[in-house]
């Protein structure tokens, strides 16, 4: 029997990592699983009476299934007798049916178990969920990708043949699409099958749309006539309404710009939707720059570098503008990577202004920045620490951190080099606790800034970062404002040195010994002996009552992190 290449590489590759295949001789294992394919189809089709043509999709379509099934046949491989052990063991012991035909419609074995009725093995118990898969392959639906519709809206494998047919045909003849659309659209919209009665609301817009895209602007004939290919522009049109486009209003503006759906890859979309949301703007401002200016999909936005101020020059920000750029945030300038300019200008503050120049008609200015010298705006502070860094052991380690910070909005220059030095932990700890202060309310630029001028805060874990923040604004009762001036405050112990030293104060002044308001950082960060004598100035019994009653028993040499 002849086994295309194709598959036996597949083959190989699944079955040469299953120990329980060892008894098969590699060069025989393709041939193997074309047997008991073969075997199995016979089975659901003569034993199980399962349409030959659907039977055959479970069977070619469940590899993973098929290959415990041969783990279980007994005694040795041999080629003349396999397929006819394979039908002796299903003739004692019959396979649950439910197991195959869920990986055969798509979904990955790892999730099968889940999807598995309870105490149900045949078809013959509960024949819906075949039906349904039955009446789709005859509408036209690629089998093994009705899974995405089950996931998606399992309600639907609970409906009539006669009902399913009923709704996919009121679609295609209601909307003047063909078959073939009308399984892209599903496929990619599974929502449009599961509703009941007519086609309105929602779904009804996004027909609304879909007719103006397909037929009106006629996408349809720039399409080959395949299922994938109408599928992967349905894909594209969804990542839109993904992005928050009101359903029933963007067609037209979908239609006049199809070559957006055309000519680039979803790949391509996703990656510049995703860039462009990096921004922090809404995402229904990111589906309108791409829609109206479809070119940007084209520009490398990944490896080109850019001067900061160059950029921000680029983009019409005048000279005075730039000198107090320069003063406010000089950690973000010199050069940096296309791909950190959405948190370049987070870190600076100027997302917003940046991206109404964008959507203003002005983003070929992105596509035609280039660096006027590769000297423009060198840090040689910045370059020889580089090149000291490289030499060193633990060098990845260090090039991983400074990634990092590039990544936040840093650039290169002797600022960076010095917060590089006092940061600690891996890239994706320094990544996991800056996501952390972020989810916690600090604003992009106000943090960067923090960073700068104490790197120790990103050597929280994100639970005490949490911790700190929470009693900051809900015992002490100040804003996340008063970290812009004191942003050590999280750089010390909370339970050692905040709560007990706070607390004490408050007494102070519930007992009426004191009568001035301190500031957070007076009360942190005063060391131990200024602290006692400052209390005891307060009244000469204060340090008794500060030692007895409030003062943690940790030593004071850790009161900081």
């Amino acid at each position: 029997m002849n086994i295309p290449r194709s598959l036996y590489t597949i083959f190989s590759r699944h079955l040469s990592s299953t120990p329980n295949f060892r008894k098969i001789p590699s060069k025989y294992r393709p041939l193997a699983i074309k047997e008991a394919q073969q075997v199995v189809t016979d089975y659901l089709h003569h034993t199980r009476s399962i349409p030959f043509t659907y039977a055959e999709q479970i069977s070619k379509n469940s590899l993973c299934t098929l290959s415990n099934l041969i783990a279980n046949v007994d005694g040795a491989y041999s080629v003349p007798t396999f397929a006819g052990s394979v039908q002796r063991f299903l003739r004692y012991h019959p396979i649950n049916e439910f197991e195959f035909f869920y990986e055969s419609i798509g979904i990955d074995y790892s999730e099968v178990r889940g999807f598995l009725p309870a105490n149900k093995f045949f078809f013959s118990e509960d024949g819906s969920v075949l039906n349904a898969a039955c009446a789709f392959s005859g509408f036209g639906f690629p089998w093994n990708r009705l899974g995405r519709l089950y996931k998606e809206e399992v309600s639907i494998f609970g409906k009539s043949t006669e009902e399913l047919t009923s709704r996919l045909c009121k679609i295609r003849d209601r909307y003047g699409f063909n078959n073939v659309t009308v399984v892209a659209v599903c496929l990619a919209f599974p929502c449009v099958l599961g509703g009941e009665g007519e086609l309105g609301g929602e779904i009804g817009a996004l027909f609304d749309d879909l007719k103006m895209v397909f037929v009106d602007f006629d996408l349809v004939s720039c399409v080959e006539g395949n299922v994938d290919a109408f599928y992967e522009i349905c894909r594209k049109i969804r990542l839109f309404y993904d992005l928050g486009c009101e359903k029933g209003k963007f067609g037209d503006v979908m239609g006049k710009n199809k070559s957006l759906f055309v000519d680039y890859k979803e790949e391509a979309l996703v990656q510049k939707a995703e860039y462009f949301c990096s921004f922090g703007v809404r995402k229904e401002e990111v589906a309108m720059l791409l829609l109206q200016g479809p070119d940007i999909l084209s520009f490398d936005l990944d490896t080109r570098v850019i001067s900061v101020e160059g950029m921000l020059s680029h983009f019409g920000l005048s000279a005075n503008e730039l000198k107090s750029v320069a003063e406010k945030y000089p950690f973000v300038l010199g050069k940096n990577k296309m791909a950190n300019l959405p948190h370049v200008m987070r870190a600076l503050n100027l997302q917003e202004w940046f991206f109404n120049r964008i959507s203003n008609g002005n983003h070929r200015l992105l596509g035609n920045y280039v660096l006027s010298n590769p000297d423009e705006r060198l840090d040689k502070e910045y370059q020889d620490s580089l090149e000291r860094f490289l030499s060193l052991k633990l060098r990845v380690h260090t090039m991983n951190k400074l990634e990092f910070l590039h990544g936040i909005g840093y650039g290169e220059n002797a600022l960076t080099i010095k917060v590089l030095a006092h940061v600690q932990g891996t890239s994706s700890e320094l990544q996991e606790r800056f996501d952390c202060l972020l989810r916690n309310g600090i604003e992009f630029s106000k943090l960067c800034r923090m960073i700068s001028l104490a790197p120790k805060v990103l050597k929280q874990k994100p639970e005490i970062i949490d911790q700190k923040v929470n009693f900051l604004c809900e015992e002490i009762g100040a804003s996340l404002d008063s970290l812009d001036a004191f942003p050590a405050f999280l750089c010390f112990d909370l339970e050692h040195r905040i709560k007990p030293r706070y607390r004490f104060h408050t007494w102070l002044n519930e007992k009426g010994l004191c009568t001035k308001d301190y500031s957070i950082a007076s009360m942190v960060a005063t060391s131990e002996k200024k602290f006692i004598a400052r209390i005891f100035r307060i009244h000469p019994a204060a340090p008794k009552q500060w030692l007895e009653r409030f003062m943690s028993k940790r030593p004071s040499s850790s009161s900081r992190c």
